[in-house]
């Protein structure tokens, strides 16, 4: 027997455990990661008994986040991210900025002194990226511009709490705290002003090295491996690509290992061997994505939850509800429909790994104590664990909303130049015109079909970029949620002749055609859909002509098989 087996004991404990409270989690019809999050109180210092090693189980959390952002950069283009950068930068910057306030504000009022009040404000600003990824991956929104613009909102976000951990020790003693002991120190040879710009130019050299290098290297590399015939050293090399950069980054460019790890993604995204890659790393995902939630609440002191009730209910309605109202403000000030608003605001009430680092960091500066530290975790906790049910009230809420407020809805369209069709579109765009919600990949297709073939369409879109740039090339389109009246109104839904439902995001899509037919009851739809299930469910709902990728991808192929061998396919 082997002297020492810490790493095989903590993973087995960590999974194991996890494994069976998040069965009777699920049995019990709550969100499995519930009972992640026990197992990590179960197995971590707070409680008696076995207790695995916390250190380990943070490294094997942190690959986890690597995985997954790696993941999520596979099917994440630059494009993508251009495209809401007019959203997410300033609405990360204000959210930021806006909750830093809130929790600072309650630390003064706390008694804290001010250095410690900013950290702490600071840490409750940022969002974890693993429970972000997962619940967007849970109602299938990840590509979709509400997803887009959670995603990039947190790769903004991402950035700016490198710079705050590069340049917390600068500000160390400035802010109350002291030096540490590993040769950093407050008073830095160099000026603050130099070391920002320092930072800033390792970030703008880490991008620029991706889009020049990585991108022409990694998709060749990936193209050779795949060439060798062998699954594995294929496997091995997604996962050592993912891992790989997302440390090199981090050693070279300070930047987090999981914006490596993001970027490394975008970059094999350009090989023709990228959803192989998602597929391939999936296993291990899950699996290191466990070990995240497992780690949290091995962090955690059950006794703050006693010692300090009012202060951490304090600190978790800042998180979940102060955050979310800036993040749903700021989204519907851009004039972003009302789904959009509340499902990134959704997306950011939460806090989880940049919380622990910059609190780790603070306590080692001297500017955070045990008492913060532990009210961080315990925000950390609800947040997560309520999270699921956050995102379970969103499609009610709306519901409410619409029913009982024409406020949003007022937000979204007063004076919105973008939710209206110009006075200058043409008389046949307004009647027996095909509607198209969505200007996706799919979406960008069929107009470019109908275009060819002089068939008249209004293209309705959440992306505001998109519909700026379709309105620049004389394209009728009206920017807004097509699950809201309003917005197939302002399409002529009720003199058009058909409605394609090209969206990614299906969850609307029976509230979307239930309008149209209560507008237009002789209308024809066409829906796209990636799951089975949901083509099945559909099919005996009647909602509408059913479009399954995998099955037309079939029988488009087969058909082009069956001509080239000069047969006809047999009709059942």
């Amino acid at each position: 027997m082997p002297h020492d087996i810490s790493l095989i004991t903590t993973i087995a404990a960590g999974l194991g455990l996890a494994m069976v409270l998040g069965f009777i989690a699920v049995r019990l019809r709550m969100p499995p990661l519930i009972g992640y999050l026990i197992a990590g109180i179960i197995v971590g210092p707070a409680t008696p008994g076995f207790i695995a090693d916390v250190h380990l189980t943070s490294q094997l959390a942190e690959i986890g986040v690597m995985l997954l952002m790696f993941g999520v950069g596979l099917h994440f283009s630059i494009d993508d991210l251009l495209a809401v950068k007019r959203i997410a930068i300033p609405g990360a910057i204000i959210q930021i900025v806006l909750a830093t306030v809130f929790g600072g504000a309650a630390g003064m009022w706390w008694g804290w002194s001010f250095g410690e009040s900013l950290v702490f404000g600071l840490a409750l600003s940022v969002a974890s990226t693993v429970v972000l990824l997962k619940a967007l991956e849970a109602r299938g929104v990840i590509d979709s511009i509400n997803g887009r613009i959670a995603v990039g909102w947190l790769v903004v976000e991402d950035l700016i709490l490198v710079l705050v951990l590069v340049l917390l020790p600068s500000f160390a003693t400035i802010l109350g705290g002291h030096p540490i002991a590993d040769g950093h120190h407050a008073e830095s040879t160099q000026s603050v002003f130099v070391t920002v710009l320092i930072t800033l130019g390792k970030v703008v050299a880490f991008v620029a090295f991706m889009l020049i290098v990585g991108k022409r290297l990694l998709p060749k590399f990936l193209w050779s491996v795949a060439g060798t015939g062998s699954r594995e050293l294929f496997s091995l090399c997604v996962i050592a690509t993912a891992v790989g950069v997302a440390y090199g980054s981090a050693m070279l460019f300070d930047v987090s290992f999981a914006l490596g790890a993001f970027f490394a993604g975008m970059m094999l995204r350009e090989s023709e061997f990228s959803h192989r890659a998602a597929d391939d790393s999936l296993p291990l995902r899950d699996a290191f994505a466990v070990l995240f939630f497992v780690s949290v609440g091995m962090l955690f002191d059950p006794r703050i939850l006693l010692e300090e009730p009012i202060k951490v209910l304090t600190v978790i309605s800042i998180i979940m509800f102060g955050k979310t109202l800036v993040a749903v403000a700021l989204v519907l000030a851009f004039r972003y429909p009302l789904n959009t608003a509340l499902t990134v605001g959704a997306s950011l009430a939460q806090i989880g790994e940049f919380s622990f680092i910059l609190a780790g960091l603070s306590v080692s500066l001297g500017l955070m104590d045990d008492t913060a530290h532990n009210l961080i975790l315990a925000g950390a906790i609800a947040s997560i664990a309520l999270n699921s049910v956050m995102f379970a009230t969103l499609e009610p809420l709306q519901k409410w909303i619409r029913t009982r407020s024409d406020f949003a809805r007022k937000l979204e369209l007063r004076d919105d130049p973008l939710a209206v069709l110009p006075m200058s579109v043409d008389e046949s765009f307004l009647a027996g015109q095909v509607v198209l919600v969505g200007y996706g990949r799919v979406g960008r297709r069929i107009a470019e079909t109908l275009t060819e073939n002089n068939i008249p369409f209004v293209i309705v879109e959440s992306n505001r970029s998109e519909v700026e740039k379709l309105r620049a090339r004389n394209v009728a389109a009206v920017c807004g949620d097509a699950a809201d009246p309003g917005v197939l109104i302002q399409a002529h839904i009720a003199r058009a002749s058909l409605l394609i439902a090209a969206t990614s995001n299906t969850f609307h899509v029976r509230k979307m055609i239930e309008i149209a037919r209560t507008l237009n009851p002789t209308i024809e739809t066409v829906i796209r859909t990636h799951n089975e299930e949901e083509a099945k469910l559909w099919t005996t709902e009647n909602i509408g002509k059913i479009f399954l990728s995998e099955q037309q991808l079939a029988s488009g192929m087969t058909e082009y098989v069956l001509q080239r061998m000069g047969k006809t396919e047999k009709q059942h």
